[in-house]
């Protein structure tokens, strides 16, 4: 049997019982908290006091939280290309009975979820009259066009690492942006983004108890596909953004270098989500592994080593870039 069909197997093995865990990590839509609770309320006589009093605290937020800010937005607004990608992977099926199957039924729930955060970010900077709006929006249209590839292809086992890193890395970014905000005294942003990391934690244990799941059936290929993506590094989801008028992920870098310089997402960071995630499947005493995944577990070992060294050698640009989004002038 192939390695496609193996691992289809467990999925579709895995799928019989995925009801049983996957609500364990989802709240009812009308138990969990949604962008207008956390927003003024345009139907209220205080309204317009409120956005005042929102614009005044976001004078006092500075350049480069202003581009973390905008760049992680766009990220949450990319979801559709996230959902449609997700519904791609082996295993995952629409319309199979009257809910189409377990894995689709969770990553639906999910989508639902994290629409919320892009939702309440672009209505929280549209309020703030602190960025141009259009640029946003047309790079958020852009980098829906452009799309992005993780380099998982249709691989359950291979996505399933992406997903559970890439929420953790979400949740670190949208965290240290809350502390930040509450820093500057902007308590109402603080609480916005402290909720969307609760969420981005909440499906980062998700996606994890999927790969434990994985492992504790299919241990030699699991181990493959996490170091496979490890060895290629994970892409992160806003890899391809771009200004307007701009080539495709040339603001990228850029944007990169404003989270690492106020301390939102940095290389150290990367090595440490590796770490957990090494810690969290308990990769050293994994048992019953073939040869291959035994030399591949050795090199994953040492790998968090390795990349701390290349991460304290990384020189960051002091100059923070003059984006189309967040101009200077708009910033006093």
């Amino acid at each position: 049997m192939s390695i496609k069909n193996v691992r289809l197997e467990v999925m579709h093995f895995l799928e019989k019982n995925i009801d049983s865990f996957v609500d364990n990590y989802l709240i009812p839509v009308e138990k969990i908290w949604q962008p207008s609770d956390l927003l003024p309320d345009s139907e209220s006589e205080e309204f317009i006091d409120d956005v005042i009093e929102l614009r005044e605290y976001a004078k006092e937020l500075p350049y480069d939280f202003w581009v973390v800010l905008v760049g992680d937005t766009i990220t949450e607004e990319a979801l559709p290309t996230y959902e449609s990608w997700l519904m791609d992977v082996d295993g995952v099926k629409q319309k199979e009975g009257e809910g189409g199957n377990g894995w689709a039924k969770w990553i639906r729930h999910w989508t639902g979820e994290e629409n919320r955060h892009g939702d309440l970010l672009n209505k929280y900077l549209y309020l703030s009259g602190r960025v141009d709006m259009r640029e946003v929006e047309i790079t958020t249209h852009h980098l829906l066009n452009d799309g992005f590839d993780p380099g998982t292809d249709r691989d359950p086992y291979k996505n399933f690492v992406f997903t559970s890193f890439q929420e953790l890395a979400t949740y670190v970014s949208h965290h240290r942006v809350a502390k930040l905000a509450k820093q500057y005294g902007d308590h109402k942003l603080s609480k916005i983004c402290r909720l969307i990391a609760g969420d981005e934690m909440r499906h980062h244990h998700a996606y994890s108890e999927f790969v434990d799941r994985i492992f504790k059936v299919d241990p030699s290929e699991m181990m493959l596909a996490f170091v496979d993506m490890m060895r290629r590094k994970i892409t992160m989801p806003a890899n391809l953004i771009r200004e307007s008028g701009g080539k495709m992920g040339d603001a990228f870098e850029r944007f990169s270098d404003s989270a690492q310089r106020i301390g939102v997402y940095t290389a150290h960071d990367y090595v440490d989500i590796m770490e957990k995630l090494i810690q969290r499947w308990k990769i050293a005493d994994l048992t019953d592994l073939n040869d291959e995944a035994e030399k591949a577990r050795d090199y994953l070992m040492k790998l968090p080593a390795r990349m701390t060294r290349v991460a304290e050698r990384m020189v960051i640009d002091t100059t923070p870039h003059e984006f189309k989004w967040v101009r200077p002038a708009l910033i006093k």
